[in-house]
């Protein structure tokens, strides 16, 4: 069951103006040396003048120009567990874990209904999904390497799926049916948290590797809510889905679901098969409503990737996401509203 939670809440304190970014960086769809579940371990837990920090944010516009939002955060409980994980043993180097369970979908019927319509491509290479009328949540390492903004996010777009057709019916040359088409869309606005630009490790930090990308038109299609991301053991058989646009089935639409394997605080950690193209899914669970007998599926954490960490001095391979925690629901939320009003339950 979904369980409602009192969310904390993001208050803006003053926005000051940045200069304009380069947008040299190179994009990079896999990480590396970043602070994985060992490193986790060993972190302090953030105080509250870390949290203000860390959730206060970026905006970075159509024009180029960028503001840094500074924020208080009100009602925040902060857990001196830290960052606990179960050990778990290594395994071996790869993206796809024994058989490849990925799923296309090439029903016309599935891939524009949700929740697949859902999925949304992002022109810097990424996938995202839809969380409102006009927003797209994505990986944050899709737009920034932690220094500066990527080339393509300048003029970023979001492609939004529809099936290849003609006015009269007739099916065109050298195109397949199940084969999507996109209608891009321009981004008015990117938000990115500060986390991410440098973490309580002093290195980048996976835990807030997700943005939200503003539309400047809204897209009139279903678009999928913001859920608070239970433990592995309240899922039902800790079991996670996700649909993007993986490279090596370009032009595809590719569902997958498997189970995590080990969480912290902020991070799940799962063998689920996919490739680049795929970062910035969004991650969803179907779980029943509070006193009733309706199922719905929620967003509850961002698929941030193929990523190299350094375990015990050693690189090590995972399949990273980021948990969509009270703290980030009520950042999420806010960027969404742009008040905190409809942000107190989650």
């Amino acid at each position: 069951t979904w369980h409602l939670k009192k969310i904390p809440q993001i208050v803006r304190e003053r926005t000051f103006s940045l200069d304009s970014p380069k947008f040299e960086a190179k994009t990079k769809l896999e990480l590396n040396s970043v602070c994985g579940i060992e490193c986790q371990r060993k972190l302090p837990v953030p105080s509250l003048s870390d949290l203000k920090n860390l959730l206060s944010y970026e905006t970075v516009f159509e024009n180029g120009t960028r503001t840094l939002t500074e924020v208080n955060v009100l009602g925040a409980v902060l857990d001196p567990a830290g960052n606990t994980t179960t050990r778990r043993p290594s395994r071996k180097k790869r993206q796809i874990y024994g058989t490849d369970s990925r799923f296309s979908i090439y029903d016309k019927r599935f891939m524009t209904n949700f929740p697949f319509n859902t999925a949304v491509k992002i022109s810097t290479g990424c996938s995202g999904i839809l969380v409102s009328p006009k927003h797209v949540l994505t990986a944050a390492h899709c737009l920034h390497n932690g220094k500066d903004y990527v080339k393509g996010s300048k003029r970023l777009r979001v492609g939004l799926m529809k099936t290849k057709s003609r006015g009269n019916g007739r099916k065109r040359k050298g195109t397949s049916d199940g084969m999507p088409s996109f209608q891009w869309t321009r981004v008015k606005s990117t938000h990115i948290p500060k986390g991410w630009f440098k973490g309580v490790s002093g290195d980048i930090a996976l835990d807030y590797d997700y943005a939200v990308l503003e539309l400047k038109r809204p897209h009139k299609r279903k678009y999928m809510e913001l859920g608070i991301s239970p433990t592995i053991k309240m899922m039902p058989g800790s079991m996670i889905h996700f649909s993007g646009f993986d490279n090596d089935r370009s032009g595809q639409l590719v569902y997958r679901f498997c189970s995590i394997s080990d969480e912290s605080n902020d991070l799940f950690y799962q063998y689920c098969d996919a490739e680049p193209g795929s970062t910035g899914s969004g991650i969803y669970l179907r779980l029943k409503e509070p006193n009733k007998k309706k199922w719905k599926r929620k967003i509850i954490a961002v698929y941030s990737g193929h990523q190299w960490v350094d375990i015990n001095g050693e690189q090590q391979d995972y399949n990273v996401a980021v948990r969509i925690t009270p703290l980030k629901y009520a950042q999420i939320c806010f960027w969404i509203h742009g008040n905190d009003e409809n942000c107190t339950q989650g």
